[in-house]
Formats: structure tokens, C-alpha cells, sequence
């Protein structure tokens, strides 16, 4: 029975998307998703579900970034990148004779905020789970509710259950979620279990483009809190540079734009500044963004291991293959899944079609995300250690 215990109703949605504490939100998402993934999973197909991996990418976005990693590889970018190399080297000798590279190296790292960076990216992924469980988890826990276990094909409520939903394409129309449900619900009524593996991997692929359509500005967020605004970082960095000048940095200023040198200063620090957030990119990309599922710690910006789900090596649902050409620029193949840049779009979708169409049959993936100790105390309103 749907309900608070298991999560998968709507007031417990709207409950836990209603949750500030995000830490505990976060926990409570994560739940909700595998209760919904094991309700769906009883109704319609054991193989996974879109509930199943957002069970588990729910829980890699509550998991705390750490920011050691990138202090160290960011302190040795900052002295072996030939751009960033560069541009210290020029900004030591626009800033005149007392600011040697090496100084302005340290000083430009006081005025990189990575704890700022971090922090900024966390609440981004926190943002973004929460917005997309609150559209996508209500409505599972709706197509839950509205079609229970041991009722008859109804095409007519079937319809009802599609028209509260908007026409039109993400960010702002739900066209895919429509589909997606339609699709769910004839992957129950189908006894092929080919056909019906196939409606399921079309579902998920459906509700995906949509989930990720949605979440391109928090991803782009995530993915380019690195540092401050062009300008604060400028402020900071001057300072550094001329510290103790106070309300003198106005004359500061003055004197370099005097001399001709205020120009090639702000180009040569925003040069620096731009190469620093397409390098922190790249590493959020390459070494902060995975998912682990039961077992296996999966890197975004690497290709997925070889070998599509045995009922999914060959597609021949006709809507299957009209979605696989939107969301699959490489047919048939494992060969560059790994996404260079987590933030486009198409990259991101490659990767995501992939780990579905390979996972499928995946039965470890129904396992609970957290201990029954934790997850009592997680149904409880508590927030246990995880």
C-alpha cells in the first residue's frame, strides 16, 4: 500500500521536497526514489527503472565533494599550465618590480575561494535534485496511486492521468513524461517480455531527456561554481597585490590605466581567470562527478564498461530506435560514453542512454541505498551517519 512508510505517496513527496534542511531532504529523496523504484518494479517490469538509477544518483549528490583533490591538483595546474604560467608571469611584471612570478602565484591562490567553489557546486546538485524530484517524483507517486496493482487496462483514465500534464517540449512542457507514463503503462499489459523491456527502456530514456533538459542550468551551475564573478575575483586579486592601499586602489588603478597597463592588467588577469574555470570544469567533469551504484563506481567522463543488458543487445521497438538517434550519437556502441564536458547536454544524454540500456537487468540495483538502521531513522526525520 502507498503510503508515508514507504514514501511513494504524493503528500510524502510534497512533504519531502517541502524539507530546508537539505542534508536530510537529500536522504529522505534518496528513500522515496527506492521505494518507488521497488513499487514500480512489482507493477510493471523487474528490470530497472527511471526510480532505480535516480535512487542512486540521488544518493552520490548527498554525498559531501571533497575538496582535496582539486586544492592539490589545482595548486600544481597553477605551476605547470604554460596558460597559467603566462599570465602570472605578466601580471608579476604589470604589477611592477616588488611582484615576482612566484609571488603572484601565491597571491593568486589567497584569491581563489575553493572552499566558496565547492560549497557554491554542492548547493547547485542539492538544487537540482530537489526540482526534479518535486516534478518527476510527484508524478510516479500520481501514476502509482492512479494505477494500482491487479487493475484492468484503462485507456480512458490513461488519458485523464496524461492531460495534467503539459503539452510541449522541456524545460517548461512535460510532452516526454507524457510519453514516458503511456509507455510505463503499456510495458505492464505487454506478455512479450522483449516488447516489454523495450517500453520500459523508452520510458526511461523519455523521462531522462526530460530530468536532464531541466536540470541544465543547476548542472551548468555545479559545473561552473568554481570560482567567484570575473569582477570579485579581479578585487580580490588586487588587493593581494597591493595590500594596505584601502580606498587608494581607485588611484591605483589610475596610475596603471595612466601608464597603459590597466588594460593588458584586467585582459591578463581575466585570461587566468577564464583558463582556471575551464581547468576546475574539466576536473568537476573527470573526478567529482560519478555515480556509484552496488558495487561499482562509475566515472561520468569515462566510458562505460562494454556489454549491453542480454534483451536490450538488439532494439527493434520503432519509437525505441526514433529516441535512441536523439539521445545515442554513437549506435550500438560503448565507444566515447564518457561525457569531456559534463554541462552539454548531448554528451550527458549519450552517457545516461547507455547506463540504461547496459544496467537494465541489473537486479543489485534494487538494493536498499542505506542500512535498515539508517533507513528507520531517515523515515523517522532523522539524520543518521551514512
Amino acid at each position: 500500500m502507498n503510503g508515508v512508510d514507504d514514501f511513494t505517496s504524493i503528500p510524502s513527496v510534497e512533504r519531502i521536497t517541502a524539507l530546508e534542511e537539505p542534508v536530510l531532504r537529500n536522504l529522505q529523496i534518496t528513500q522515496s526514489y527506492a521505494d518507488m523504484s521497488a513499487a514500480m518494479a512489482r507493477l510493471i517490469s523487474p528490470g530497472a527503472n527511471w526510480c532505480t538509477f535516480a535512487t542512486w544518483a540521488s544518493k552520490q549528490a548527498g554525498q559531501t565533494m571533497r575538496g582535496e583533490d582539486l586544492l592539490r591538483t589545482m595548486e600544481h595546474w597553477l605551476g605547470s599550465e604554460p596558460a597559467a604560467v603566462q599570465a602570472l608571469t605578466e601580471i608579476a611584471a604589470l604589477a611592477g618590480k616588488r611582484a615576482t612570478p612566484t609571488d603572484v602565484r601565491h597571491r593568486l591562490w589567497s584569491a581563489l575561494d575553493f572552499p566558496g567553489a565547492v560549497q557554491r557546486a554542492a548547493d547547485s546538485v542539492g538544487r537540482g535534485n530537489r526540482k526534479v524530484y518535486a516534478e518527476i517524483g510527484r508524478e510516479f507517486a500520481r501514476f502509482l496511486a492512479d494505477f494500482p496493482p491487479g487493475a484492468e487496462y484503462d485507456a480512458a483514465q490513461l488519458d485523464a492521468f496524461c492531460a495534467q500534464l503539459l503539452p510541449g517540449d522541456p524545460p517548461e512542457g512535460q510532452r516526454y513524461l507524457q510519453q514516458a507514463f503511456r509507455h510505463y503503462y503499456l510495458a505492464r499489459f505487454e506478455s512479450n517480455p522483449k516488447e516489454r523491456t523495450e517500453w520500459v527502456l523508452l520510458a526511461n530514456l523519455e523521462i531522462g531527456w526530460h530530468e536532464q533538459t531541466r536540470l541544465q542550468p543547476e548542472i551548468t551551475a555545479a559545473l561552473n561554481a568554481s570560482l567567484s564573478e570575473p569582477a570579485a575575483f579581479a578585487s580580490r586579486l588586487l588587493d593581494t597585490l597591493f595590500p594596505g592601499r584601502g580606498r587608494l586602489i581607485q588611484l591605483v588603478w589610475w596610475f596603471l590605466r595612466l601608464t597603459g597597463r590597466r588594460a593588458r592588467m584586467e585582459a591578463a588577469i581575466r585570461r587566468f581567470y577564464d583558463a582556471a574555470c575551464r581547468r576546475i570544469r574539466l576536473f568537476l567533469t573527470e573526478h567529482l562527478m560519478t555515480l556509484s551504484l552496488p558495487g561499482e563506481r562509475l566515472r561520468l567522463g569515462r566510458d562505460l564498461p562494454q556489454g549491453f543488458a542480454v534483451s536490450l543487445q538488439r532494439l527493434s521497438n520503432p519509437e525505441l530506435l526514433k529516441m535512441m538517434k536523439v539521445v545515442d550519437i554513437t549506435p550500438d556502441s560503448m565507444h566515447s560514453t564518457g561525457a569531456s564536458d559534463w554541462a552539454a547536454l548531448p554528451e550527458r544524454m549519450h552517457f545516461i542512454a547507455d547506463l540504461f540500456r547496459r544496467y537494465h537487468e541489473r537486479t543489485e540495483l534494487f538494493q536498499q541505498p542505506f542500512t535498515p538502521e539508517q533507513t528507520a531513522r531517515i523515515k523517522a526525520g532523522e539524520t543518521p551517519p551514512v
